[in-house]
């Protein structure tokens, strides 16, 4: 029977959208997805010279271009799934439609190796044949795969590394382009400010500015240096003055706010209340930076005919869609290419940046405009990972298994990502004078994962299972897309509730999951996990151990965590071991690579970081009022891939995050006794878990 169809098929399925051959010795693989520092280019190009048989340094990833497929954005760890797919089944039919036409040529069967196919003496390569090869014609998905040279399945050197170990110029923000002119925007002093009134006569009239525009709550200085445009910008700052503010709501009563607000809701799994909870309690995470170490930036021109856009977006597609939308053009007017910037983990600026470019490329026809925001709009104005609250209830039986299961989750919507929202939803835009506000963020559908409730079904056997997730209808501050979306929290959520389970009936936390989990592949990892750790064996004072565990989306790959913390003055995690399955391994060492970064971001959330607000403004807009770990307190990291060949590949990039949340929580409560459900787990969370009686 055949599988579902590939979505990135469905919008792009010619051949000829994926593949081709007219450059001698190189072959050119399209993309809709972004490489992001994840790998995905290095994975893309073993898929096809694996499956083309021919040398990896013959083929070109280029990057994602609204010239080329459309797959919407990179996100939901669905790449190598979505266009690794696509890219597989384009090069196993342009290789059947290559060699029938060299047993055409040569009157009789060939050989292909390394690119070439030969019979006897003659021999063809596929740039010999290109021109007579058609690859205008719907990929065949159902065509059996060929032999293939092994490449799959191999760790293979990242292409996109050395230049950036080196230092080269790879980045967006290293390119020029004759004639570009600099900006800076000047951001409102809270969400709720107005411009009332400003001077920029003697910021104009600056050295090397070329000029002041203002728009509505829209201010920006254009110069022909970088370094004019910033010290612009700074004294504009002090020039300007506003009026009105934002609701005085504070990071401290988050919790208390989503709960309380109108929500749309929004049934996840259909059981009911456990009529007699064994366990009962509430987890929380604050809302979260991307808080990448690079500013976002984007380059735009408007040459008269075409406004082209170089953005590190996440959709080049969708991002075409809102600029258009919102300077009222025409989307075939409109060009967006991707440019590697820095690491991107979900919805962060690269959108709004991009936006603020093409704006005002629009009034200096014909010349280059660059922004890059500055560290403090990067941490104040980004959208946000949203704050969650999420109530856990489970019922067990007379031996402590468990019976039935409950999950409320609150929170702001997880996506405002261009185009999935009535209007445009692009700061600058909504600060224009005729802009609109960006309305609060929706979630993916179920099908798609859904946002808010990610993971809110166990993977465990617990009987009726109700879930309903809370959308919150006002939204105190702008929420988006963050890596793994409602996953981190509900993962860290059920994981600390298993626990917490397996302790109240005495049995051990690894046992207690694996009488519970059907799953073979999910029993592996758990297995393989713990096994790994040494688990069970005896700890020094002050140290715990702990497991969390979670498939991510329920569809995707199976990750088992076993942390191993340190608790005295703070909490260090001296450990982690990490298990993974995710299907048929393209490039082992590329696996480790996600896996372990998004164990090491999944720490930084969970030990230190949180947007702190109040009354419209937030005040951890620096790296010391918004710590994220440093490297001195990376742990160290064991990995245990569980290869499939016989398996579909699956994404691996946002499998590591809940798991590794919840395996550090319940660590900390093996090393204290004591649990903490309120993230991050800093001293004073702790310190108020102690005190609290619930704890």
């Amino acid at each position: 029977m055949a599988g579902p169809v590939n979505p990135s098929l469905i919008s792009a399925p010619l051949i000829s959208s994926w593949l081709d051959f007219s450059y001698p010795g190189i072959v050119l693989a399209r993309t809709g997805k972004s490489e992001l520092g994840q790998g995905i280019d290095t994975a893309l190009i073993q898929v096809v010279a694996d499956t083309l048989s021919v040398d990896s340094s013959r083929v070109r990833v280029l990057p994602p271009d609204t010239d080329g497929p459309d797959e919407a954005f990179t996100a939901g760890s669905l790449s190598v799934q979505h266009s690794g797919g696509a890219l597989l089944a384009s090069a196993v039919h342009a290789r059947r439609l290559f060699d029938a036409a060299a047993r055409e040529r040569a009157g009789g069967d060939v050989v292909l190796n390394e690119g070439t196919f030969t019979q006897g003496e003659e021999s063809f390569s596929y740039w010999d044949l290109a021109d007579i090869v058609d690859l205008a014609v719907p990929v065949d998905p159902l065509l059996s795969h060929p032999e293939t040279t092994g490449l799959i399945g191999q760790s293979s050197a990242r292409v996109d590394l050395a230049d950036k170990v080196l230092g080269a110029p790879r980045y967006l923000q290293d390119m020029r382009i004759d004639g570009m002119v600099f900006a800076r925007i000047v951001r409102p002093p809270s969400r709720g400010a107005h411009l009332i009134k400003s001077d920029t006569a003697g910021v104009a009239a600056a050295p090397d500015v070329v000029d002041v525009l203002i728009d509505g709550d829209f201010v920006a200085v254009v110069a022909q240096t970088e370094i004019a445009a910033i010290r612009g910008a700074e004294d504009l700052a002090g020039r300007l003055a506003w009026s009105g503010s934002d609701e005085t709501l504070d990071d401290e009563h988050i919790a208390e706010f989503l709960t309380g607000v109108e929500t749309q809701d929004s049934p996840i799994s259909g059981g009911s209340l456990p009529e007699s909870a064994s366990h009962t309690a509430r987890y929380t995470r604050p809302f979260i930076s991307h808080a990448s170490i690079g500013p976002s930036c984007a380059i735009a021109l408007d040459d008269g005919e075409e406004l082209s856009v170089w953005s590190h977006t996440q959709g080049v597609f969708p991002l075409r869609r809102d600029i258009a939308r919102a300077l009222g053009r025409d989307e075939g007017v409109v060009r967006v290419a991707h440019v590697e910037g820095a690491g991107c983990y979900g919805h962060n600026p690269a959108d709004d940046v991009a936006y603020d470019a093409a704006l005002i490329a629009t009034r200096f026809p014909g010349r280059p405009v660059q922004v890059t925001w500055s560290r403090e709009d990067e941490l104040g104005w980004a959208p946000f990972g949203p704050a969650m609250v999420v109530d856990l209830a489970a019922e067990t039986d007379t031996t402590g298994r468990i019976t039935g299961w409950s999950w409320d989750g609150y929170g702001n919507g997880h996506s405002s990502r261009p185009s999935t929202l009535p209007s445009p939803s692009l700061l600058s835009f909504a600060q224009q004078q005729d802009g609109i506000a960006i309305p609060p963020s929706s979630d993916p559908p179920l099908a798609s994962g859904e946002g808010t409730g990610r993971n809110a079904v166990p993977g465990y056997s617990v009987g009726a299972v109700r879930a309903v997730a809370h959308r919150a209808l006002e939204m105190p501050i702008r929420a988006s897309a963050l890596r793994s979306l409602g996953a981190y929290v509900n993962v860290f959520a059920i994981e600390s509730h298993m626990d917490d389970l397996a302790r109240m009936n005495g049995v051990d936390p690894v046992e207690y999951r694996l009488r519970h989990l059907d799953d073979e592949r999910g029993r592996a990892v758990v297995e393989a996990a713990a096994a790994a750790s040494s688990w069970g064996d005896a700890l020094p004072p002050d140290h715990g151990r702990g497991i969390g565990y979670a498939r991510y989306k329920g569809t995707g790959a199976w990750c088992a965590v076993v942390a191993e913390v340190e608790a005295i003055s703070e909490v260090r995690v001296t450990s982690l071991w990490i298990a993974v399955d995710c299907g048929r391994v393209i490039n082992p060492d590329g696996v480790r690579n996600q896996i372990e970064g998004g164990a090491v971001q999944s720490l930084s959330w969970t030990l230190k970081e949180r947007v702190r607000f109040a009354a419209g403004r937030v005040s951890s807009n620096t790296w010391e009022d918004y710590p994220i770990l440093r490297f001195t307190e990376v742990p160290a990291v064991h990995i245990t891939l569980i290869d499939r060949p016989e398996q579909p590949w699956l994404g691996s990039g946002e499998a590591s995050m809940g798991p590794t949340a919840a395996a550090v929580g319940n660590a900390l409560t093996d090393a204290l006794g004591v649990r903490v459900r309120d993230l991050p787990l800093t001293p004073d969370a702790i310190v108020a878990a102690l005190e609290s009686p619930t704890s």
